[in-house]
């Protein structure tokens, strides 16, 4: 004759041995079941082997169970609840997925078969999910990242590019100057970029420069620091769009 309730204490002390911490007894009215016998609760996590212990896991899951009467040859009483983070409906669906475990695995001590189940379960339905989750984080991360293309910005590079881009801009000043600008002499001549920061380039018809106008003899461009530094600023700009 089986004698059950041995078979029981022992599994007892085998859980509280092996879960320790995780493993405790419970009052029947808190269990959930619908029994005055002893009832225990498990605290469950997903199964992470690299998971630090600090870390706090984003669900839960607390098992509950209550030996019956010719246990382990019926099934035990089983409940589940949420600790942290399950829905109901995923409670629903583990609790029956338990149940049809517990029937398979009659005749003999299952509890703690029914724990790595449930852990595995537990990793499954949001270990997974929470992977993804990160994956696609870091995906959207790498979106939002501008990827540089092209030559790499350096003083010298732009200062190359620069020079580059005066001549450009000075052939095109050259373009639109009056022929009587290039042709004055040469003590009176005005570069390309004085001519066209003065204003003259927005009358093209404007009289020659020549040696008998003595107002043009004494007038001097007077260009403000801050115009050059404006410049500069904007030809790095200019510089980092072609790039």
């Amino acid at each position: 004759m089986t004698d059950y309730a041995q078979e029981q204490e022992m599994e007892i002390e085998a859980l509280e041995a092996i879960l320790m911490d995780e493993f405790k007894e419970i009052h029947s009215s808190e269990s959930g079941l619908n029994t005055s016998g002893r009832c225990f609760h498990i605290t469950l996590s997903p199964q992470d082997d690299e998971m630090d212990e600090s870390t706090t896991m984003p669900v839960q899951l607390g098992l509950i169970f209550s030996h019956t009467e010719k246990y382990p040859d019926e099934p035990p009483l089983l409940n589940v609840t949420s600790i942290r983070g399950i829905p109901g409906e995923d409670l629903k669906i583990l609790r029956e997925k338990l149940q049809q475990e517990a029937s398979e695995n009659l005749g003999m001590a299952m509890i703690y078969t029914l724990v790595t189940s449930s852990k595995e379960w537990l990793s499954e339905r949001f270990g997974q999910e929470s992977s993804l989750e990160i994956a696609e984080a870091e995906e959207r991360a790498k979106e939002d990242v501008i990827v540089p293309h092209g030559e790499p910005v350096t003083l010298d590079t732009f200062l190359a590019w620069r020079e580059r881009f005066e001549a450009e801009m000075a052939l095109e000043r050259a373009k639109i100057m009056p022929e009587s600008a290039l042709t004055a002499p040469k003590e009176k001549k005005l570069s390309g970029r004085q001519w066209f920061e003065s204003g003259r380039a927005s009358a093209k018809g404007a009289a020659p420069v020549t040696e008998g106008s003595d107002v043009e003899d004494e007038e001097e461009l007077d260009f403000d620091e801050d115009d050059f530094e404006d410049d500069e600023e904007d030809m790095l700009e200019h510089y980092l769009a072609e790039k």
